[in-house]
């Protein structure tokens, strides 16, 4: 899977210029409003002709202006989840679901309806019209409308935007098995660094029209400067970990990597599961020391990587511990104060409750990037 983008592109005062390479699996367009996610979304899905440039799918050409090839979105196969799932009102789930496989040629279906039901957990919602299903429920369905279509890309342009926490946490393990088990390239729109963080496996940064960053979400997530300020306390490091233990008489569960052990709340993940955890830089201290005497039970050994002073009174201090970096924000004094210099043993200390809920989730199958 690999998706390839570099397009330039006015709208009134407005230019989009975007350029990035992606191995395609999950790549995350993320920005504030007004940076040209939607404007991208539209040109890549064939609704926009670009005035330059060139994108393409596995090697597909979708737009090349230079060599005059422009696919029109209906020779695209490309399939769309929008912020409302769209289904038929008068058509079952079944029907909505059938209806997705009517304009692709017998001979190009690769997807198998009763594996698509059972990817997305909507057996026992076939008979049902849309009225009756939860938001949640509706988007799976949407989902699986879209995958029937058996598409070479999905546009996610705000799936979840309309779901309420409960649909949102009821809806993401089915598009991390989407991603994991579909192999279908995904795009994925979204301004929440809590959504990119678990399910993406790249991730473009989008600002005032040109892609700020562009590359795995583990390297991207790091660059809190180039977040929306919305957002920046949300930003940090993104570990692939194995769960180690389950602690049910604490309501602990041990996390285990390269860069040691993490205790998190209990979750109900398997012994020997992989997930991936999001370690906000705002809840990392650094100590030169091993600290005593603390109630925080995560405090990692490692080494300084590297030290970003940033324009305000913070620095951002990464941290190698065993290959994988933690990320750290703390203020210019306590940088000062501790003189903190690259290559200097340190500690890094994480209060197991900062791990709320969504902050640790499935772990990536397969090769991933990150």
């Amino acid at each position: 899977m690999s998706l390839s983008v570099d397009i330039s592109h006015s709208q009134g005062a407005f230019r989009l210029q975007a350029a990035f390479e992606s191995p395609g699996r999950l790549t995350a367009l993320f920005g504030p409003s007004g940076s040209g996610k939607t404007s991208l979304v539209n040109i890549i899905g064939g609704l926009v002709k670009p005035e330059s440039g060139r994108i393409a799918v596995d090697g597909r050409v979708l737009v090349d202006r230079k060599a005059g090839i422009f696919l029109p979105r209906h020779k695209r196969r490309i399939g769309y989840v929008f912020q409302d799932a769209r289904l038929f009102p008068h058509l079952t789930v079944s029907q909505n679901l059938r209806y997705g496989r009517w304009f692709t040629p017998p001979s190009e279906r690769y997807a198998d309806i009763d594996a698509v039901v059972g990817l997305l957990g909507i057996g026992q919602l076939m008979e049902r019209r849309p009225n009756l299903l939860s938001g949640g429920e509706k988007q799976r369905v949407a989902i699986g409308r879209a995958l029937l279509a058996s598409p070479r890309l999905i546009l996610m342009d705000e799936p979840l935007a309309a779901l309420d926490d409960a649909r949102k946490a009821e809806i993401l393990p089915y598009i991390e098995r989407l991603r994991d088990e579909a192999k279908v390239p995904i795009v994925y729109v979204s301004h929440s660094i809590a959504e990119v963080a678990r399910l993406a496996t790249d991730v473009v940064i989008l600002s005032d029209g040109k892609v700020a960053a562009a590359g795995p979400a583990s390297e991207v997530l790091q660059k809190l400067d180039l977040l929306p300020a919305g957002e920046r306390g949300e930003g940090g490091a993104l570990l692939e970990m194995t769960v180690a233990e389950q602690d049910a008489g604490h309501a602990i569960t041990v996390l285990r990597s390269a860069a040691g052990d993490i205790r998190v709340p209990v979750f109900g993940g398997a012994v020997g599961q992989r997930v991936r955890i999001r370690i906000r830089a705002r809840d990392v201290i650094v100590a030169t020391q091993k600290p005593e005497g603390l109630s925080a039970l995560n405090i990692v050994a490692g080494t300084v990587a590297s030290v970003r002073e940033g324009e305000g009174a913070h620095a951002d201090i990464g941290i190698d511990c065993g290959g994988q970096t933690v990320l750290a924000r703390i203020t210019g004094l306590s940088l000062r104060t501790l003189g903190l210099r690259v290559g200097q043993p340190v500690y890094a200390v994480i209060k197991t409750v900062s791990f709320e809920p969504g902050t640790v989730a499935a772990g990536l199958n397969g090769e991933h990037s990150g």
